[in-house]
């Protein structure tokens, strides 16, 4: 089959405009333009918005969605059942939610009280799953299984007030970062506090502190592009490496 930018809209779900600019970014090209200019597309173009679509589905940016798919090593396939196994993760968690909600419901309704734990314990698991399918590649190669399951089971621990704590640590830090970015020193004061808050943040991630390993992730907060990519993206433009060298000033003291 062959078909036109609105014919693949329509069949997909998309609009006209995102298939052009998924042209203009060469993330899907069209096979070929008509006589009467129009852009067309066959069979391999179906398929490879399929799988744009899918990682859009599972959170993933077109920047490094392009990047996965041009790679020499892309296939299909494999890539097909990295999906179905996020997709079954997320069915899981969907599961988990709904049968949270219920489990509210009933509390309220006269039925077993739900203790905070169980009230968290979605919440908690979705954190610990989107980490898992961003970082966890890379935390278990750099730390080990071991200190990655423990971290886990830490933050499935967590009370209703240590799991507010983080939310607000997490949102401190992005602001501090976006008050300090131009204005200070990553060595002075302000960068130290934003150090000390990202500390306290970690302690509820990490069995044991040490300075060397909260040195070495900051380094990986720049050498990792979605590290980069988060911090900048929320904090501002160099964000990622003001809070890199924050913490190794901190972590020098």
């Amino acid at each position: 089959m062959e078909y036109t930018v609105k014919q693949l809209g329509d069949i997909a779900g998309v609009s006209g405009r995102t298939l052009r600019y998924y042209d203009q970014i060469d993330l899907l090209k069209p096979a070929w333009t008509n006589e009467a200019g129009y852009r067309m597309y066959g069979q391999e173009e179906v398929s490879r918005l399929q799988q744009i679509l899918l990682y859009r589905e599972l959170g993933v940016d077109l920047r490094t969605i392009k990047k996965l798919m041009e790679s020499p090593d892309f296939d299909e396939k494999q890539a097909l059942l990295e999906h179905r196994e996020q997709l079954l993760a997320r069915k899981r968690q969907l599961d988990l939610l709904l049968k949270n909600v219920e489990q509210t419901l009933a509390a309220l309704e006269g039925g077993t009280p739900m203790s905070d734990q169980d009230r968290f314990i979605g919440f908690k698991e979705k954190l610990i799953r989107d980490n898992e399918e961003k970082y966890g590649k890379e935390a278990r190669e750099r730390w080990g299984d071991a200190a990655v399951d423990s971290s886990n089971a830490k933050l499935m621990n967590l009370t209703e007030e240590e799991y507010a704590e983080v939310d607000r640590l997490s949102r401190e830090i992005i602001d501090s970062l976006a008050a300090a970015l131009g204005k200070e020193d990553p060595a002075g004061p302000a960068g130290l506090k934003i150090a000390e808050l990202h500390r306290k943040w970690l302690s509820f991630f990490w069995p044991t502190y040490s300075k060397e390993a909260h040195a070495g992730l900051g380094e990986m907060y720049v050498a990792d592009e979605r590290f980069t990519a988060y911090y900048d993206d929320h904090a501002g433009q160099g964000a990622a490496e003001f809070l890199r060298d924050a913490i190794a000033a901190y972590a020098k003291k």
